[in-house]
């Protein structure tokens, strides 16, 4: 007789995709926990930024060249949307080596998002920021 290999509750397997949406939600949850007003910020993931995004990443932060790719963007609220912060998973994944490096550079990046939106600085969102 054959039983299911693990409990429902349990993937058996969590596509990449899936994975890196939980490291995004742990990151915002971690930081919504401390910074009430983040309730109503949407957090999402986008596999990688339209070209305009990435062109229009790099001359605000200065940085134009062909191998500038943002890691994530934030989103002003328009009428009718809410503030929305945006990571970009192929772009983060590219640059980490190891499940730990990813998990750590997707907090990194929601911390520089959340410290845009509230205009305060990285370390004064979360101060575990830039930690390896």
């Amino acid at each position: 007789m054959r039983g299911p290999i693990a409990p429902p509750q349990v993937p058996l397997s969590l596509s990449r995709a899936d994975a890196f949406d939980d490291l995004v939600r742990d990151a915002a949850d971690r930081l919504e926990r401390r910074w009430p007003q983040l309730a109503d910020v949407e957090f999402a993931v986008q596999e990688v930024p339209w070209p305009l995004d990435a062109v229009a990443e790099a001359a605000q932060s200065g940085e134009i060249s062909d191998d500038s790719v943002p890691l994530g963007k934030l989103v002003n609220a328009r009428k009718g949307s809410p503030n929305r912060i945006v990571v970009y998973r192929r772009p983060v994944e590219i640059r980490a080596k190891s499940r730990e490096e990813r998990a750590l550079l997707v907090h990194d990046v929601v911390v520089e998002q959340v410290a845009e939106l509230l205009g305060l600085s990285p370390e004064n969102v979360d101060p575990r920021y830039g930690e390896d």
